[in-house]
């Protein structure tokens, strides 16, 4: 549960920082609707995303992984869409904007994984 709840906070961190530093990206609502998109993202992520890394396979590799790229983009441009569906105002204005924004998520997240590596394995410091 612990795992899970690090998890989903470094995924509001960097979903925030997306939205902060990201022109394009735009969220009106309070801290509780980055909670729900976070989550929203994560679970989109345990499940969408695995099977469009196997459908894509082929390009993942020609590509040498770079159209992982493309795979955050639709999974950002999905939680936004959803998160509208959900009431939770969450705008992207297009699909650079998205990429942009998809490489900010990774880059946070990937940091604050290794910020909180520790915890994550379930060692005690």
């Amino acid at each position: 549960m612990t795992k899970f709840l690090i998890r989903w906070g470094i995924n509001a961190a960097a979903l925030y920082a997306a939205v902060w530093l990201v022109p394009g990206i735009e969220f009106r609502g309070d801290w509780t609707g980055v909670l729900w998109l976070a989550l929203i993202s994560g679970l989109l992520n345990a499940l969408v995303r695995p099977l469009l890394k196997f459908l894509t396979c082929p390009l993942i590799i020609l590509t040498l992984g770079l159209f992982t790229i493309v795979i955050n983009t639709v999974m950002l441009l999905l939680t936004s869409r959803i998160g509208q569906a959900f009431g939770i105002g969450l705008t992207v204005d297009g699909f650079w904007t998205a990429v942009l924004g998809s490489l900010v998520i990774s880059i946070v997240s990937i940091i604050m994984s290794i910020i909180f590596r520790d915890e994550l394995k379930g060692k005690k410091v």
